[in-house]
């Protein structure tokens, strides 16, 4: 070769040089990044779930498995729970033998999972689910029958549920905070549905069980469609995302359209909510799903620039000062029986002190009596349904009131 084709040839060399060095530098990092990267790359090659109003839920499919975070809403930033849904049809046909096969409730993957990631079979078809408002979703998506045990069945108005108990085919575990482990044993669910809160310190015995938990925070969501919209992720642990997206598409357009009957109808009265339990009165924050939802149905909610998710912890004289004046209260009550003005009176003597109370615009919402906890969460266009009708009276086309009724 000659002196020529030597200097022509050096720039070649280097570049190739260049690219080799760069490549090697590639691999280096991805090979002390461990899992964290080819989490990034897996989930970037994903397709992720375009969730519409869901702000604590990431979906991503892949091929032969889905992986959901749900994000921790009490401390930004930070996930509360990872899960990796795979078919039972792909696990099992990954195992090449029985000693091959991943264990019913194991959290490790047969699809490179990291350490902390929660494994579960789909569809699921046994479940524990701690919660009414999960028993009557469920029953709605037509996988009631996957139901294999609750807790506190005395508070599930679910006719379904208890005839189920009554046949034996579903087992009450007792409290839902300290449940019966031995009984959710013996029937081996494949998950156990339960409600996470702040500060709760775990879940105690349950955590043992090994059994995989679906921590269930869509009651943190800032919206009641984003709350709604959970039922998708619930579909697909249940193998009905078809059922899901359908009756999820109707809420939607139900909802939607009820906001903007009540943004044409105008501002509507000012609204107090709940009561005082035990010593403080629990007033829902202004980006909670009930405070969102009054303000979609167009009511003046005195804690409409509140940040808060959950409720507000108040004393009696900080809510009497800011919404004593509101032109109707809305509460919610336990009882066997309809309360009047004078039985709610009785129980603290400073609601005489109430413009509504006064005025007799009092309205309560008998949750042994109606089904305020099993339906608003998934069907929050019922609820709204009520609150434009009290906020602006005379509206007509809607249907009578399902959860409230003015107390006498």
């Amino acid at each position: 070769m000659s002196k020529h084709s030597l200097t022509a040839a050096a720039p070649i060399v280097l570049w190739r040089g260049a690219v080799l060095l760069c490549l090697s530098v590639v691999v280096a990092l991805t090979s002390c990044r461990g899992g964290n990267t080819a989490s990034s790359a897996a989930s970037e090659q994903g397709d992720t779930l375009q969730l519409k109003y869901a702000s604590l839920l990431t979906i991503v499919r892949h091929e032969g498995y889905t992986d959901v975070t749900v994000r921790n809403p009490w401390h930004p930033g930070k996930t509360l729970h990872r899960y990796r849904l795979v078919p039972a049809t792909v696990a099992s046909s990954s195992a090449t033998d029985q000693s091959d096969a991943v264990l019913p409730y194991q959290t490790a993957s047969t699809a490179s999972a990291e350490a902390d990631v929660t494994l579960i079979r789909t569809p699921i078809r046994r479940a524990a689910v701690f919660t009414t408002v999960h028993c009557s979703l469920l029953t709605q998506l037509g996988v009631g029958e996957s139901i294999v045990a609750v807790a506190d069945s005395k508070y599930i108005k679910i006719p379904f549920i208890h005839k189920q108990i009554s046949k034996g085919l579903v087992v009450d575990c007792g409290n839902g905070l300290n449940p019966v482990v031995e009984k959710i044993m013996d029937v081996k669910p494949d998950v156990i549905m339960l409600s996470p809160f702040e500060n709760s310190g775990g879940y105690g015995k349950v955590e043992e069980l090994g059994i995989p938990l679906v921590e269930c925070a869509e009651y943190m969501e800032n919206s009641p469609l984003a709350r709604a919209e959970w039922m998708k992720f619930y579909g697909l642990l249940f193998g009905e995302a078809r059922q899901a997206d359908s009756l999820f598409a109707a809420v939607d357009s139900s909802y939607t359209a009820l906001r903007q009957q009540a943004a044409e109808a105008g501002q509507g009265r000012s609204v107090l909510m709940d009561k005082v339990v035990g010593s403080v009165w629990y007033v829902p924050g202004g980006c909670s799903t009930i405070g969102q939802m009054v303000q979609d149905a167009g009511g003046q909610y005195y804690w409409a620039d509140d940040d808060h998710s959950g409720s507000l912890s108040l004393p009696f004289e900080t809510v009497l000062e800011r919404s004593g004046e509101a032109d109707v209260w809305l509460l919610r009550y336990s009882s066997d029986h309809e309360w009047s003005l004078a039985e709610l009176l009785s129980g603290h003597r400073g609601y005489e002190q109430l413009k509504s109370f006064r005025t007799g615009e009092v309205y309560g919402c008998n949750v042994e009596e109606s089904l305020f906890y099993e339906q608003s969460p998934f069907r929050p266009d019922y609820l709204l349904s009520d609150f434009i009708q009290i906020f602006h009276p005379g509206t007509t086309n809607l249907p009578p009131l399902r959860y409230y009724k003015k107390m006498q």
